[in-house]
């Protein structure tokens, strides 16, 4: 039996527009639908967030010479990376659903080719500034970068995106993800 390649849903969005908790939602509705991989990531696997699993930076550096990661990049900091295991489950057919990085498109556009679906996760100003500002992590002035940083990253996105909005409920961005998935019509 020959299996299609699965598609590789690269959610993308401005810290603050609720990736981590839509992703959560998926992997608990969705979970005989598609798998939601884990990052390797060169940050404290207490620093809250999402689930991934923490690597020293030698570690990291170790696994990139062996070749263990299908894509890493580094932002704030810190080392990002999806394992290689994500090719496999493709290749079986499976629909994988990652973490990614808006800045890394291009990287995941040129290794996963037409499997790739660029997911963005936005919400609208007013709900990010305040959700920014509930977290409590940075100053006014950075808040206002980020806001002006996620509304410059959404319009470089290319039109193919599928823009998920999450200023409500999570369950509706779920079912704004399914209509996208069946290929419906999906106005945001």
């Amino acid at each position: 039996m020959n299996r299609q390649p699965g598609r590789l849903f690269y959610v993308m969005g401005p810290s603050g527009a609720g990736k981590d908790s839509f992703m959560q939602l998926v992997r608990r509705r969705l979970e005989s639908e598609l798998l939601v991989a884990h990052r390797y990531i060169t940050r404290s696997a207490c620093a809250g967030g999402e689930n991934h699993v923490e690597l020293s930076e030698v570690e990291f550096q170790l696994r990139c010479e062996l070749g263990l990661f299908a894509l890493d990049w580094q932002a704030n900091g810190h080392r990002y990376a999806l394992g290689c295991e994500i090719d496999c489950w493709l290749s079986s057919g499976r629909d994988v659903m990652v973490n990614g990085s808006r800045a890394s498109l291009p990287l995941a556009e040129a290794r996963f080719g037409e499997r790739l679906v660029p997911v963005l996760v936005t919400v609208d100003s007013e709900t990010l500034g305040r959700r920014l500002r509930a977290r409590g992590r940075e100053s006014e002035g950075e808040i206002r970068q980020r806001l002006r940083r996620a509304e410059v990253h959404n319009q470089e996105l290319p039109a193919s995106a599928w823009r998920l909005d999450n200023s409500g409920p999570l369950q509706q961005t779920l079912q704004q993800f399914e209509r996208y998935r069946k290929g419906e019509q999906v106005c945001v």
